[in-house]
């Protein structure tokens, strides 16, 4: 079975590997790639995938899908050392979360005026490189909703 990931932010999608962090550019917790939002003042950030939220922090989240696939979602790079300061949870630990729905929000523009990245990888956790087939590439704009990658 095929699953659909979908954006959880608006923005311009990355290549991991441009992702400015060796634990997200090596795919060490996983393949997926990376959407960057921007300067947006305000942002949403929705579920990718439908499923149980099994962890679930203000700068990142992953839903276990029905069929036992994780995907993770990590707003900005360095965040934990906001202590959730400019983030703000609509969703928490065991929900059962749509595909779409909003989970977080937050500012891309504090994120970035503290002196981190905003970038927002979304990796298949435990998933293979070639399980993934891209759907937008590197480069293209998103918006909430919109498949990032199949996982077959």
């Amino acid at each position: 079975m095929t699953l659909r990931v979908l954006a959880p932010v608006a923005g311009t999608v990355l290549d991991l590997t441009e992702v400015p962090d060796p634990v997200f550019s090596g795919a060490i917790v996983g393949p997926g790639v990376a959407v960057d939002p921007g300067d947006a003042e305000t942002a949403e950030a929705v579920a990718p995938v439908a499923g149980t939220i099994m962890k679930i922090h203000p700068h990142a989240f992953v839903i276990v899908t029905e069929a036992g696939r994780g995907v993770l979602v990590h707003l900005g790079l360095d965040t934990v050392q906001l202590g959730g300061e400019g983030f703000t949870l609509h969703a928490a630990e065991k929900d059962v979360v749509e595909q779409g729905q909003v989970l977080v929000t937050w500012s891309p523009a504090a994120v970035r005026a503290g002196g981190r990245s905003a970038v927002t990888p979304v990796i298949a956790l435990e998933g293979k490189a070639d399980q993934l087939t891209t759907t937008a590439t590197a480069g293209h704009t998103v918006s909430p909703g919109d498949e990032l990658f199949a996982w077959s």
